[in-house]
């Protein structure tokens, strides 16, 4: 089904034939939802697992994934890399970590609005961390203003990271201007800013540039391994109860663009997650959704990837049977150590003197600390206000 290919050859040949089976077969392409029964995911694994016998076919076949999502979100090729425009305002200092509201223009117009947390007294390089955040809509439990983002984000940069929260598209403050998050097209700009997220991460005073990660829940689970296959500066990942074999996301955000399919090829969302490989990953499940069988199914596909490399170690699954679908307390402590370790940060700062991980440092801020807009700074009058309004 996947013709072997030398990587020069697929170099030239695979775009073109992603843009032809994505003008005649979009929507034929769409995988979503339960797009596989958990037999059929199971099924799809094993197919791969015994195609795939060295490192080299798993590389020209990550190649293949790799154009399918670019191709599938309308971003290959990538789109200019225009100014980002940085605004930086509202600095707050909470004891050893600090808050600053960021906006920055993906393209021209487009504003991607967000956090960035700091440590107060920071010492010679520090990592960054990207922290996009799951779908939840209801207004007193929402986006990046959830206790649980502003609780790993502030810990993570007591930690000694530098650590982004932004806004999904149609989430935010930006929803008061037009932005919708149901929008056939939201994948391909969340995906591109996410990616101009990264480049935010890179103008960043003192930022280590070897040591960028990223980790989020649910739908940031999605966007944290989609941003990990396809960006070479992400070096740890830790996508968090979303890496299924038989789901394929809920929302536009995450399954809107034909990112699985196209007439010559068909991946899952565990097969992208392994294009990461060997780097570091943790992925993290629970017993309440659909990553209830990663012990058995996800996870030993992806320790098949990462042997054929030699890095078995730097796959690991935490499994919590009892949890259910969100990044909670549970999943937290699984993710900080893994951070730490691999980004070289100080765990021991969120530590109590028996080991104990501590969020009690933690200031969980109102909604209305986070706008970056407002009657006193309003949004600029050249500022894209809606989804249909932006210029590629």
């Amino acid at each position: 089904m996947y013709p072997k290919m030398k990587s020069k050859l697929s170099h030239l040949i695979i775009p073109l034939l992603f843009v032809l089976s994505y003008t005649f077969g979009q929507k034929n392409n769409l995988c979503q939802g339960d797009y596989y029964t958990e037999a059929e995911g199971a099924q799809a694994l094993k197919k791969t697992e015994q195609r795939i016998t060295t490192k080299q076919e798993w590389e020209d076949y990550a190649h293949i994934i790799r154009e399918g999502i670019l191709t599938g979100t309308e971003l290959n090729p990538m789109p200019e890399r225009t100014p980002l425009n940085i605004i930086r305002k509202d600095y707050r200092r909470y004891g050893d970590y600090t808050v600053e509201n960021i906006a920055f223009e993906s393209l021209p117009g487009v504003f991607v609005t967000g956090s960035l947390y700091a440590p107060a007294n920071p010492t010679g390089r520090i990592p960054g961390i990207l922290s996009p955040h799951g779908h939840w809509p209801k207004p007193d439990d929402y986006g990046r203003y959830r206790a649980d983002v502003q609780k790993r984000a502030a810990s993570l940069a007591l930690m000694g990271a530098y650590v982004f929260t932004y806004d999904m598209v149609g989430y935010g403050e930006m929803v008061d201007y037009g932005w919708e998050h149901r929008h056939p097209k939201t994948l391909k700009l969340q995906l591109w800013n996410s990616i101009r997220a990264v480049d935010f991460m890179m103008t960043l005073d003192k930022i280590d540039k070897k040591h960028i990660g990223v980790t989020g829940a649910s739908g940031g689970g999605t966007q944290a391994f989609l941003l990990a296959a396809i960006e070479p500066r992400i070096a740890v990942s830790v996508p968090t109860v979303m890496v299924s074999a038989h789901f394929f996301g809920g929302c536009v955000g995450e399954s809107g663009m034909p990112i699985h399919k196209s007439d010559h090829h068909q991946t899952n969302n565990v097969e992208i997650a392994s294009c990461f490989a060997p780097k570091p990953q943790l992925i993290i499940s629970d017993g309440g959704d659909w990553t209830k069988n990663n012990p058995k199914v996800e996870y030993p596909f992806m320790q098949y990837i990462y042997g054929l490399y030699g890095k078995k170690e730097n796959i690991q699954n935490v499994h919590l049977p009892n949890d259910v679908h969100d990044y909670g307390i549970n999943k937290r402590l699984a993710m900080y150590p893994f951070m730490a370790e691999h980004l070289k940060l100080k765990l021991k700062n969120i530590q109590d003197e028996n080991g104990n991980i501590k969020e009690d440092k933690v200031v969980i801020e109102d909604y209305a600390n986070f706008r970056m807009f407002n009657g006193d700074f309003p949004l600029p009058d050249y500022a894209v206000k809606s989804n249909d309004a932006v210029i590629w």
